[in-house]
């Protein structure tokens, strides 16, 4: 794998990208030392999400949503007793 330089890589990046979709790493670099690798984005190795993966192993409380007592919410504005 030989490095493209700069120059070349701004004159053709939308190639350099068709190739890296391709699944081809391309390097850019100066003076034959790489300074980038570009990568297909699948490559970065996250999978995909899965949908659902806790349905039906957490419990949400009916009373979720109702107010905090008094006392926790003056601890919270710093005017705990």
């Amino acid at each position: 794998m030989s490095v493209i330089s700069m120059h070349q890589a701004k004159s053709t990046l939308s190639q350099l990208v068709k190739r890296a979709e391709g699944g081809e790493t391309i390097l850019i670099g100066a003076y034959g030392k790489v300074a980038a690798k570009l990568v297909p984005a699948t490559a970065g190795g996250s999978r995909p999400k899965k949908i659902g993966i806790l349905a039906g192993k957490l419990v949400v409380p009916d009373d979720f949503d109702a107010p905090l007592p008094e006392a926790l919410l003056k601890a919270f504005e710093g005017d705990a007793q």
